[in-house]
């Protein structure tokens, strides 16, 4: 019996190992892909604010939304995020004016104030995009984001293309391994709270 019970414990274990591994290198792969093409917006999802500035990683993902509108690979800009606990401004709120400091349009500058994680940013994004007869849009994000992100909007009905940051804050193999392994855990967490 007790051997039984052993060879159950060990087979879970290596499933469990090769699923989690299969997983992550699903995600680091992902974070190559790069469709960049005409769409009517980008959607950067937010990643914190620093007082009235975008966290670095922020500003990573507001540079290269702006790098897509001014190279014409798209008509609007989505910023999400919202107001964190003692703040005084939200993510999107300040991605807007770092956008509109770059000389975006304001009128081509679209937020939602109300996301406090991804998949929030993704389904208040997608009601903006709706009523403003978006069709088509890019997600901007940082690379190991970009496949939780990617599954998110097709599940909100969104027809999204990839486009990670070309730049990261998170250069060290640390910080890479600590943001791998934190996607992995949401990204299952994810797709266990799709099944019901």
């Amino acid at each position: 019996m007790k051997n039984n019970m052993r060879k159950i414990v060990i087979t879970i274990a290596i499933i469990t190992i090769c699923y989690v591994t299969y997983i992550s290198i699903d995600i680091y792969l992902y974070g190559n892909n790069n469709e960049v093409l005409k769409v009517d917006a980008a959607i950067v999802l937010g990643a914190g604010i620093w007082g009235d500035k975008p966290s670095p990683v922020f500003e990573e993902r507001i540079k290269h939304g702006i790098w897509l509108y001014k190279n014409e690979y798209v008509d609007k800009l989505i910023f999400t995020g919202g107001k964190g606990e003692s703040k005084k401004k939200s993510e999107s709120g300040v991605a807007r004016d770092y956008a509109i400091e770059k000389f975006v349009p304001s009128k081509d500058i679209l937020v939602e104030e109300k996301s406090k994680i991804t998949q929030e940013n993704i389904f208040y994004a997608t009601k903006i995009a709706e009523d403003n007869e978006i069709f088509t849009v890019i997600i901007v994000s940082d690379p190991l984001h970009m496949r939780r992100a990617m599954l998110m909007a097709k599940d909100y009905g969104l027809k999204a293309y990839s486009s990670p940051t070309p730049t990261s804050k998170y250069i060290t193999i640390k910080s890479k391994l600590l943001f791998l392994a934190r996607e992995v855990f949401f990204y299952i967490g994810y797709k266990i709270y799709r099944l019901f």
